[in-house]
């Protein structure tokens, strides 16, 4: 167990959350506001996707990341901003008889366009998926090994933080060659994303396999989706691990009661705090994490 931890807030994500619950913020000053109260509620670090306004869906347009940067920046708080880097790689198949011409609404861009943003606001974190694996019927996350080395060397000399993310645990063979190739500075973050459909479960066995093939110098996260992502409030710091709650993952305060971000922020401090384990500021996070604060 240890003793103090970081929240991270994973505001909104990319899913149809915006049709089950009217919390889920879409425009850019929606996110941006969620993410300051998230912030005032205990979160060290913000997760940010984006959205189009118009249609409710995932985006990865720079100058919907460039208003929420900028609007969190010139907040009265100052969370660690975390955006993605999972746009960008999902090829929808055209079915099981004819796979191929990939259907209209796949969206695959080369590693660098999956950073512009990045490079261009230049957070203090980003993240890198660590592997391809089924999502839905059709769906592949795909995130070849090719093209994790050319993201990781980007954002390296961009003087970001990568935050790898890890589904299953083969991703864990492809952090291990990142660090290996020196692709990723000390000390690695991971974030260990449990009870996905098609990839790790969140069973209590699953969650100790895989930090114990983590590298040992790692500072790691682990989480849960839906209703196991309270629970793993409580579980995370008794398996070495920081947390993440927010809406990306789960929607509910508890059986029928919708939630905000910092509703659910306020929750994880409460359980942590109740457990004695010290929720951390984003000063100490950035210190934790040597974070380049960016200009």
């Amino acid at each position: 167990m240890i003793s103090e931890v970081f929240i991270t807030c994973a505001l909104t994500g990319t899913g149809n959350a915006v049709e089950r619950s009217p919390h889920v913020p879409v425009t850019p000053k929606e996110i941006a506001e969620s993410a300051i109260e998230a912030a005032r509620a205990g979160a060290a670090v913000v997760h940010v996707h984006v959205r189009d306004p118009q249609t409710g869906q995932g985006s990865r347009h720079p100058a919907l990341y460039r208003e929420v940067v900028e609007r969190i920046r010139k907040s009265d708080v100052n969370p660690v901003i975390n955006l993605t880097g999972g746009m960008g790689c999902v090829l929808t198949l055209g079915g099981v008889d004819s796979p191929l011409p990939p259907a209209p609404e796949s969206d695959m861009v080369g590693a660098l366009d999956r950073l512009i943003h990045v490079a261009e606001l230049r957070p203090e974190i980003c993240t890198l998926d660590c592997g391809t694996m089924n999502f839905g019927s059709h769906n592949v996350m795909v995130n070849t090994s090719s093209t994790l080395r050319a993201m990781a060397a980007h954002v390296k000399e961009l003087g970001v933080r990568p935050e790898l993310e890890v589904f299953d645990t083969g991703h864990l063979v492809q952090v291990h060659e990142l660090i290996k190739e020196g692709l990723i500075d000390n000390p690695p973050l991971i974030q260990l994303c449990m009870g996905i459909r098609y990839g790790a479960p969140h069973d209590l066995t699953t969650l100790l396999a895989m930090v114990n093939q983590l590298p040992p110098e790692a500072i790691y996260s682990a989480f849960s989706i839906g209703r196991m992502q309270l629970p793993y409030a409580a579980l995370a710091p008794l398996a070495g691990a920081n947390v993440r709650v927010g809406l990306e993952d789960n929607l509910y305060l508890s059986r029928g009661r919708l939630a905000t971000n910092a509703e659910l922020v306020q929750r994880a401090v409460e359980i942590l705090e109740r457990m004695g384990v010290r929720v951390m500021s984003p000063d100490e996070v950035r210190e934790k994490l040597a974070l380049k604060v960016q200009v």
